[in-house]
């Protein structure tokens, strides 16, 4: 499926809107990683497992936007936004929305 942060797709029409679409992931931060990262806090530097573990989070909340707009029949999805909050300690969600939009053929 194609998706695009813009409001157009270069090279297709959009033919019909279908609506606002969205998706997210919640995640959970590990104890042990807590500890890691507390170290980094001290010493500095990137902490990978963070890192890591948004990354699954952005991947998956996409992925559950792209089965959103197939679940409506859409071909595309356009004005992709990404966000993130912390939902309590130690919690964070990704959220993604769009509009899911059908293709002339």
């Amino acid at each position: 499926m194609l998706m695009t942060t813009s409001d157009t797709l270069p090279g297709h029409e959009i033919a019909e809107t279908i609506g606002i679409v969205s998706a997210n992931s919640v995640r959970a931060r590990h104890v042990g990683r807590d500890i890691m990262a507390g170290f980094k806090n001290i010493t500095g530097g990137e902490v990978g497992t963070y890192r890591d573990l948004l990354t699954q989070s952005r991947h998956e909340a996409l992925e559950r936007l792209q089965e959103a707009a197939r679940d409506l029949g859409a071909d595309a999805i356009v004005t992709v936004r990404i966000t993130s909050a912390e939902v309590m300690a130690g919690m964070a969600e990704i959220l993604t929305y769009g509009t899911a939009v059908k293709l002339r053929r």
